[in-house]
């Protein structure tokens, strides 16, 4: 399940870097529901056992027994798993990627979009089928971090590489923005986000101007 906000999605040319908007959400998303079909099928299957055979078997711990058989698998295999998609969770912001992961123990990372280099999907037969598909995001050397089966993956996949396109352009802007005194993204530094540039060469030193009268030593041969 996917929740885009059509009004926050980035659309042409972006504004200098002095005049971006604060920080939205673009879209919030699940993994595809496909995956609750299987728990679903199995508490109903669990609940349909346990009406029948809880309170029909002559002694009282058969009726305990299927009772608590039929608790425990519905814990693990129905309502674990529900509760497991709900707490795996992708925002996608104007400025970075958040991934809320684990339910016991809850992990949170981040990807700002000024670091990505690369956005790739990858769909197998049945995810083409249902319109699902995995991301792959690209930062630098490191290996690609990977969004494991979203709906409406072709959306997802157009509005990440606007969004990169526009945090890039606006950090030009920035870097102009910064050479004429302005603010901004790279404003103070004159330069581009850091992952767009770093293969650039380090800037040289300029030589020191020539003294004919300066005495210098040549090494032997």
């Amino acid at each position: 399940m996917s929740e885009f906000f059509p009004e926050h999605r980035a659309v042409g040319a972006a504004a200098p870097a002095a005049q971006l908007r604060p920080e939205s959400v673009v879209f919030r998303s699940h993994r595809h529901g496909r995956r609750l079909v299987l728990p679903v099928i199995v508490l109903c299957a669990v609940a349909a056992a346990a009406g029948f055979w809880a309170g029909a078997l002559p002694e009282a711990w058969m009726n305990l027994a299927v009772a608590a058989g039929a608790a425990l698998v519905a814990l693990l295999l129905g309502l674990g798993p529900i509760v497991g998609w709900l707490a795996d969770r992708i925002t996608v912001t104007t400025r970075r990627v958040i991934m809320h992961r684990g339910v016991l123990i809850r992990r949170r990372s981040e990807i700002p979009l000024s670091r990505i280099r690369e956005v790739r999907s990858r769909r197998g037969i049945g995810q083409r089928m249902i319109g699902s598909g995995d991301i792959e995001l690209f930062v630098g050397a490191e290996p690609p971090t990977r969004l494991h089966d979203l709906p409406a993956v072709e959306r997802a996949v157009d509005a990440l590489q606007e969004l990169i396109e526009e945090n890039y352009r606006a950090g030009l802007g920035g870097g102009a923005g910064g050479a004429g005194g302005g603010s901004g993204t790279g404003g103070e530094t004159g330069q581009a986000p850091f992952g767009w540039f770093d293969t650039a060469q380090p800037p040289q030193r300029p030589a020191p101007p020539f003294d004919p009268t300066a005495t210098r030593i040549l090494p032997g041969p």
